[in-house]
């Protein structure tokens, strides 16, 4: 199968909410021709008319289908409520999306095996509600999911074992790292649940991994994430998405380098 590399826009949040035409021409200056947007639901017709401008694709997108309100990047909750499942699908099909990925729920959710059941509950109901207009759901992973541990199996794979199976995964490399758990072994284990993959990398330096944002995170194969033994692992991978959650440097320039890599190493 064919791997497309793809840019997360969370990473130009700061761009794309001063001049979002001319954000998403420099993501094609670049060399990009696909990405994934989020919180797009307020804002789909003029993000759809800016990609179709700048000769962009969105394959994939992040929004809330396992939360009542909006979850802050950091972790912490909101009193925001999120649109509702038919409208994340109504606004993704305007988009040309063929998945939805829910990208967070609160670390205190992953507390019992329980906890994981309700979310793989919700999970499965907003899939059952997108196939009905051809869209699939995903569940994107931080480090907290793999911190918590039950009979020594992961909260992400409990997860995983619970979901039906028109529910997919977008792995976070980084994030996986960051959790302590070996990225390329988890991958072996998810199979072909994983669609797609966050390609983000880092030093892992605890001294600067520890706050969010986290301030390790470098472009593709700088850092000590395995990133493409992790790739080469996924055998029904679509998407090696690009992401930073911060970096000091010329952020454009890391997206680029970033996406030559994974073009290199692992596209096509």
């Amino acid at each position: 199968m064919t791997i497309r590399t793809s840019l997360q826009l969370f990473t130009i949040k700061d761009e794309l909410e001063a001049d979002l035409d001319a954000s998403l021409a420099a993501v094609a200056a670049r060399g990009f021709t696909a990405v994934e947007p989020y919180d797009f639901v307020r804002r789909a017709e003029p993000l759809a008319a800016a990609l179709t401008a700048a000769g962009l694709v969105a394959p994939s997108g992040h929004a809330f289908l396992a939360s009542e309100s909006f979850v802050n990047p950091d972790g912490s909750g909101t009193t925001l409520p999120v649109p509702s499942p038919a409208e994340v699908f109504a606004a993704a099909k305007v988009l040309g999306m063929g998945t939805v990925i829910d990208p967070y729920t609160e670390p205190a959710r992953w507390e019992s095996v329980a906890q994981i059941e309700e979310t793989a509950r919700l999970l499965n109901e907003a899939a059952e509600i997108g196939a009905t207009v051809g869209l699939r759901v995903g569940y994107h992973n931080h480090a907290h999911e793999l911190e918590a541990v039950f009979d020594g199996v992961t909260g992400l794979e409990i997860l995983a074992g619970l979901l039906d199976e028109r529910v997919v995964l977008e792995v976070d490399l980084y994030w996986v790292a960051r959790g302590g758990v070996d990225p390329v072994a988890l991958l072996e284990r998810l199979g072909s649940r994983v669609i797609a993959v966050h390609a983000k990398d880092g030093t892992l330096d605890p001294a600067l991994a520890g706050a969010y944002p986290p301030a390790d995170q470098v472009a593709a194969g700088e850092g000590a994430v395995p990133l493409v033994e992790a790739i080469v692992a996924a055998p029904a991978l679509e998407l090696a998405i690009v992401e930073f959650d911060h970096y000091e440097g010329d952020l454009f320039d890391a997206i680029e380098r970033s996406r030559v890599y994974l073009d290199e190493k692992v596209a096509g």
